[in-house]
């Protein structure tokens, strides 16, 4: 089974907006972030994706902000794969607080299998398949008192 993925950070005076808190932007960008991350230790990353000629990109995200966050601050970027079928995968996000446990953002990407000279759609290979597991129902990615690495 996929696991669900934590990535650690500390907000950066370069993630802060204008009105002092982290720019709507940064969790796009960590949404890809910890994405990438995931896909390495799942053994699928960029060097897996030239190899096989086909990769996954992102096609759809949605995302909600929930609460704030502010330079200084360590965040935990989660996120854990939630299904997939031949030609997508879906991940979920879940980006929260460990001082107070505050969700800060919440959000979902489906990614489309391509193949990388041409763009178009393929189907996923048996490698990708194997490690794109979705999460086993009975684990609740809220639950924060866990960590997972």
């Amino acid at each position: 089974m996929s696991s669900i993925f934590d990535l650690h950070i500390q907000v950066q005076p370069q993630h802060i907006d204008a009105l002092g808190h982290v720019n709507n932007v940064m969790y796009v960008q960590w949404m890809q972030d910890v994405a990438a991350a995931h896909v390495e230790i799942l053994g699928v990353g960029v060097t897996k994706y030239l190899e096989l000629k086909h990769a996954m990109v992102a096609v759809e995200h949605h995302v909600q902000y929930r609460k704030a966050a502010f330079e200084g601050e360590e965040i935990v970027l989660r996120t854990w794969l939630d299904d997939i079928n031949a030609l997508y995968s879906f991940r979920q996000y879940a980006f929260f607080r460990p001082s107070d446990q505050a969700i800060l953002f919440v959000g979902n990407t489906k990614w489309a299998c391509i193949e990388i000279a041409s763009g178009r759609p393929k189907r996923m290979s048996p490698t990708f398949t194997q490690a794109y597991k979705p999460l086993d129902s009975s684990i609740n990615p809220l639950d924060f008192t866990v960590s997972y690495a």
